[in-house]
């Protein structure tokens, strides 16, 4: 299946692109579709820290993603 990525921040800056397809095998998570952005793109985060939206609704990086799933994955902010 074919997934949709779109990296905001500092997603963005270190993967150097702003969104991207991946194909993944049917059942993958978030979880399973950040291994592979690491794989592909090795100075992103390592952190779990990240939030994970899937067709603009927060989500479960365990629930499975299914075929045209836009993922987003949004780092952890802080500040005051």
């Amino acid at each position: 299946m074919r997934v949709s990525v779109r990296f905001f921040a500092m997603y963005r800056e270190r993967a150097g692109t702003s969104q991207v397809d991946m194909d993944l095998p049917e059942g993958a998570t978030p979880e399973d579709l950040m291994a592979r952005l690491r794989s592909a793109f090795p100075s992103l985060p390592t952190g779990s820290s990240a939030l994970v939206a899937v067709n603009s609704e927060y989500a479960d990086p365990k629930a499975p993603l299914h075929q045209g799933d836009e993922v987003v994955f949004i780092p952890a902010v802080s500040g005051g």
